[in-house]
């Protein structure tokens, strides 16, 4: 297979821009992590006018697919955890060209997972994981248990990576194999709320109320990232919190997050006068 399609990636290889070639092969109890195409050709570049480029060909009756990709959108997907396949291609795809081992580099960088990136990744996970919670409460609360019971599903799939980057390991496509091994009793939950036989209602009552326990026990280690920036000024503005390079990550999720926090009294509220009678200008600031 790696003699057909090389003609596809020998001339990519050949230029200074690209920094690693990888053949990805779809496995068969696995088809959706190539898309259902029988072979993936990631090539990873430098730079790239648009940040993904894609291209499909078939190939004695099967199908393959060539993926270009620049370093700063690989950068900013194993960041942020927005394609979850990208980890298992890196860690199980074959390695064809590799300029100065750019792609052995970075395998050895995923599997040491430095704790910089980690707080990051935590903090993203608890501010997603803090809206579903959050949104499934009040659908709750309102009577519409079946939006509460899909916001409470995916609450405890943020809550199942959390678990798992805490422990030092990247979320996978399968990550409730990685949590029934890391985290049984998170695990547990999520069996109870799928698989049990009780009324909707009840199943819901019983895991909000194991949830509020099981988030509070990981809010102090979750928010490392978002105090140690809130901890460079005395006081914020929201605005300036959005603008922050590293707090923009948060994007849609960061408002519930801080006030999620100011009611945990774990962020402060300041408030300033402003020229109109009664009004004030609300910053915010991390508690010691």
């Amino acid at each position: 297979m790696e003699d057909i399609l090389r003609p596809l990636y020998q001339e990519r290889a050949s230029q200074p821009n690209t920094l690693g070639v990888l053949i990805i092969e779809k496995r068969e109890k696995a088809i959706s992590l190539t898309d259902t195409f029988d072979v993936v050709l990631l090539i990873i570049v430098k730079e790239l006018e648009q940040p993904v480029f894609v291209k499909h060909y078939t190939y004695k009756e099967k199908k393959a697919a060539l993926q270009i990709v620049s370093e700063t959108q690989l950068k900013e997907w194993l960041l942020l955890g927005t394609n979850r396949r990208i980890i298992d291609w890196i860690y199980n795809g074959k390695i064809v060209f590799d300029r100065n081992e750019y792609i052995s580099e970075l395998k050895v960088e995923l599997r040491d997972f430095p704790f910089y990136g980690r707080k990051i990744k935590m903090g993203l996970e608890f501010a997603k994981l803090i809206r579903r919670y959050m949104d499934g409460k009040a659908f709750f609360e309102n009577g519409n248990n079946l939006d509460a019971y899909n916001h409470v599903v995916h609450s405890l799939h943020h809550l199942a990576r959390l678990a798992v980057i805490e422990n030092g390991f990247h979320p996978e496509v399968t990550v409730w194999n990685q949590v029934k091994q890391i985290e049984p009793e998170i695990f547990k939950f999520y069996e109870e709320l799928v698989n049990s036989e009780e009324e909707i209602e009840k199943r819901l009552e019983l895991l909000f109320l194991a949830s509020e326990f099981l988030i509070h026990s990981r809010t102090k280690s979750a928010i490392v990232h978002l105090i140690d920036v809130l901890k460079e000024k005395e006081q914020w503005t929201f605005n300036e919190m959005m603008l922050h390079p590293e707090l923009s990550y948060y994007s849609v999720d960061l408002g519930m997050l801080v006030e999620y926090l100011i009611d945990k009294k774990v962020i402060g509220v300041v408030e300033v006068e402003t020229k109109g009678q009664g009004i004030y200008h609300r910053y915010y600031r991390a508690i010691e």
